[in-house]
């Protein structure tokens, strides 16, 4: 069993939409490709930025998700510069 669940996830990512915008996740399938993604980039050598020792980097990914280090940004805005942690 994956932990956190994907709504937890959703929950997380989703927490900055302001109440009337669009979600910025609203299916487990975009969950799946951030994760997929961000695993893709620590497998490339990015940093991770949780304790990574002994751990898997698709299990990696999905702390990050769940701790807010890592952020899905709707299209057109992931190019932007952001201060902290990474964008996918």
């Amino acid at each position: 069993m994956l932990h956190p669940s994907y709504t937890d996830l959703m929950k997380t990512i989703n927490s900055e939409v302001e109440e009337g915008d669009t979600p910025v996740v609203n299916s487990r399938y975009s969950i799946v490709l951030g994760t997929a993604k961000r695993a893709r980039q620590l497998i490339g050598g990015e940093e991770p930025f949780v304790d990574a020792r002994g751990k898997k980097p698709l299990s990696i990914a999905v702390e990050e998700f769940s701790k807010g280090y890592v952020t899905i940004e709707p299209e057109g805005e992931a190019e932007e510069n952001v201060p902290e942690g990474q964008t996918v």
